[in-house]
């Protein structure tokens, strides 16, 4: 168990990017930069002992910064979309970036998290070695109000997961909702396309959305649709279904209802590749989790892999997509002085 810190890059301003390696007693390494808070690298074993990395991503500071799909990212204040780029809270309404469908917000953009130096402290704790990145996010910052403290930690653990605890704070009232993008492929980053891979996500509604992903606030029974993984389920099975989100969004993108009681940590999600014997369990304390396949992926990733659409996907645990502007989806809204408090774990298993 243990950890490194080496140079990443220089930004243009002259500043030092860096790269932290956290590795436990069985081997596994999670690798992350101060830039963004990135997740760059997760290596594990299959059913034969073979290390592979298992997460898409990048290898250079330059890409992270230029191309496109979020890969590995802390996104906030707000994951995910918010129709019309704004919302409305006691009384006064915000205005976003527009970045999504030449409407709405996405992932708070363009002034993203990701193009940040974050501050990094590394501590040895009872359960593995946690490495914790904090950010000072000004009021109005990306069109937010409140000055807000934020800390991201990512525990790499003793018994095999990847615990990630967000903490945020805020002087006046505020949007609080945060995810990782981290893109999956549990046969290996480099190993093609993940229709074979199978997925159960422990929900029985999805929030359909209109043609540019915005929800309509109704909550969709996944029961007799492509949507329902309530059993374990091949990603290809039914993505080319002639059905209307899935054409919408080219594959899966949508937001599921998790079951779990409010506020609970619970088991929410599982990957299989039975190839490799590999697993991954995620639990959540969220309400929601964005499921999405990678349909618009594309540009160079590590060791000149040339990713394309559906070579991996994602499990975005989050407050619903446009919650702040639909009161009937769980509030992402933030009291002042209170504090935002969410945890989901990636637990990495193999299987023969």
């Amino acid at each position: 168990m243990g950890w490194k810190k080496e140079v990443f890059g220089t930004l243009e301003n002259g500043a030092q990017a860096d790269k932290y390696t956290l590795t436990n007693d069985n081997g596994l390494t999670a690798v992350f930069t101060n830039l963004g808070g990135i997740w760059l690298s997760m290596i594990v074993p299959d059913k034969a002992g073979n290390m592979g990395d298992i997460l898409l991503g990048r290898d250079t500071m330059d890409g992270c910064l230029t191309l496109s799909g979020h890969l590995g990212e802390i996104v906030g204040r707000n994951a995910n979309r918010i129709g019309d780029a704004t919302f409305t809270l006691n009384g006064i309404t915000y205005a976003l970036g527009i970045n999504s469908a030449g409407r709405n917000n996405l992932h708070s953009g363009p002034d993203y998290y990701r193009n940040r130096l974050w501050d990094a402290r590394v501590e040895e704790i009872e359960e593995g070695t946690r490495l914790t990145f904090s950010l000072f996010s000004p009021d109005g910052d990306q069109g937010y109000p409140g000055n807000a403290e934020i800390a991201v930690s990512y525990t790499l653990t003793k018994d095999n997961g990847l615990r990630l605890d967000y903490r945020m704070k805020a002087d006046a009232d505020t949007v609080a909702n945060f995810t990782n993008h981290a893109y999956f492929n549990l046969a290996g980053h480099d190993s093609g396309d993940v229709l074979q891979q199978k997925v159960w996500i422990d929900a029985d509604y999805f929030t359909i959305t209109d043609k540019d992903s915005i929800p309509t606030g109704e909550f969709v029974p996944v029961k007799g649709t492509p949507m329902d993984f309530t059993q374990l389920k091949a990603i290809g099975q039914d993505i080319d279904s002639d059905y209307e989100p899935l054409i919408f969004a080219k594959g899966y993108d949508h937001n599921w209802v998790l079951k779990h009681p409010p506020g609970e940590l619970a088991l929410s999600l599982k990957a299989v590749d039975e190839n490799s014997g590999r697993v991954m369990e995620v639990y959540t304390d969220l309400p929601g989790v964005q499921f999405y396949t990678g349909n618009m992926l594309d540009g160079m990733g590590k060791n000149g892999v040339e990713y394309q659409a559906r070579q991996g996907y994602c499990f975005e645990t989050q407050y619903y997509p446009d919650a702040v502007n639909k009161p009937q989806f769980p509030s992402p809204f933030l009291k002042a002085g209170e504090e935002y408090r969410t945890t989901t774990i990636y637990k990495f298993i193999v299987q023969n």
